[in-house]
């Protein structure tokens, strides 16, 4: 059976949406711990890693090709091109996350004489590195259903 990958992609964002109010409303905090989650210095810092770094290294068009495999016909070089672009979007998720986490890291270590603020920035520190998984579990499936596409073509071709 084939799957559009968008409609994979809001499945997925529908998962995580339904995890994420499970886990945080079953707590007994309620609908206040979910301001705990958003953190936009470290969003933007992940986000100015994985845009301009895939601009620059010129995969940014195919980046954006991989929300179509499976809809648009792509030839093996293509799919080959958008599987490295995907990867590399991958890498330079961690890398800005890395670099956010690093920069939060340091912040803390700066007001250490400070220890009723050590809890709430060490949050922010890990909130980095939540957001660059959720980025990649949306990241992953666009690789693999390239990938998938890519071998389909190989075993028409040799058919």
């Amino acid at each position: 059976m084939k799957k559009n990958i968008r409609t994979v992609l809001l499945g997925e964002l529908l998962l995580f949406i339904a995890v994420f109010l499970i886990s945080t409303l079953g707590s007994n905090f309620g609908f206040s711990v979910m301001a705990w989650f958003f953190d936009l210095p470290s969003l933007l810092v992940i986000i100015l890693t994985l845009i301009p770094g895939l601009i620059i290294i010129g995969e940014w068009k195919d980046f954006l090709k991989s929300f179509s495999v499976g809809i648009k016909e792509y030839r093996l070089l293509e799919l080959k091109n958008i599987i490295e672009a995907v990867g590399a979007a991958q890498k330079l998720v961690v890398f800005g996350s890395l670099f956010a986490i690093i920069i939060s890291a340091i912040l803390v270590l700066g007001n250490i004489s400070k220890p009723e603020t050590i809890g709430p920035s060490l949050a922010i520190c890990f909130l980095a590195g939540f957001y660059a998984v959720i980025i990649e579990f949306f990241l992953l499936p666009l690789k693999l259903n390239a990938e998938r596409k890519m071998n389909e073509e190989m075993d028409m071709e040799n058919d």
